[in-house]
């Protein structure tokens, strides 16, 4: 699917005039636990011409796309990507770690990645996972409940440990999440990944009460530590410095 991809997004430069920067896989396949019907959720970082950004009124700063065969894409001009690292954007930091990069301008990278670091707020990305660990333990409180909701909210939830103990920019990929966890637990979870391999987007799966209450303590546990973290530590002189390099070369 690869070839398929980067000629998607050729096609996306040439028709909106744009470079992308950088363009990853984003979502279930890059977490590690995609089913056999998962789209491929590509997201990507570009800029125009210098010209474009010289213009006092406001102009569409996304790009997306959906083909027939399940590429689903997004994209953000460089300077909405600037003021949503400002935020600590919990997606656009997680952009930077995926393990699977379709293109990467080496010399972007090199500068903006620094700062991405420097950006992330506990406090900030934690609320987040948070927000969205409670939204899916909701839609889990069935006796059936569709995997792919099962697999968010541990994600989400263990994602939310990772920075309430770490205080870092947690991994994608979910394997990686896993330290987190006790030996049976981690069996049953890597059971479910290699069911969830098998198994449609839509497919329901008998809810295990067990593994829903360790859930459901850990986001209470996370919401309570949550309150103790860290915020960033932007520098908006570095970031407008490094925005003109970028925009410059």
């Amino acid at each position: 699917m690869t070839p398929k991809i980067l000629e998607k997004l050729k096609e996306v430069e040439e028709k909106h005039g744009i470079e992308i920067l950088l363009a990853v896989e984003s979502g279930s396949r890059a977490w590690g636990f995609a089913s056999p019907d998962s789209d491929y959720d590509i997201r990507f970082i570009y800029r125009h011409k210098k010209d474009w950004y010289l213009s006092p009124w406001d102009k569409d700063e996304t790009i997306t796309f959906m083909t027939e065969d399940d590429l689903d894409g997004s994209g953000w001009d460089l300077r909405k990507t600037f003021h949503l690292l400002l935020k600590s954007n919990a997606a656009l930091l997680s952009w930077f770690y995926s393990p699977i990069v379709y293109l990467k301008n080496e010399k972007f990278y090199r500068l903006f990645k620094p700062l991405a670091d420097e950006c992330f707020s506990p406090i900030a990305v934690s609320y987040h996972y948070l927000s969205m660990s409670k939204k899916y333990l909701d839609a889990c409180r069935n006796d059936e409940v569709k995997l792919k909701s099962y697999f968010y909210c541990l994600r989400t939830a263990l994602t939310g440990k990772w920075i309430a103990e770490k205080g870092t920019i947690p991994p994608v990929l979910f394997s990686e999440l896993l330290v987190l966890t006790d030996d049976a637990t981690r069996m049953k979870i890597e059971n479910l990944i290699a069911l969830k391999a098998t198994k449609g987007e839509s497919y329901d799966h008998p809810n295990d009460w067990d593994l829903f209450g360790w859930l459901e303590d850990m986001i209470r546990e996370n919401e309570e530590r949550s309150k103790c973290l860290k915020s960033g530590n932007p520098d908006k002189t570095k970031m407008e410095n490094v925005f003109r390099e970028i925009l410059m070369n």
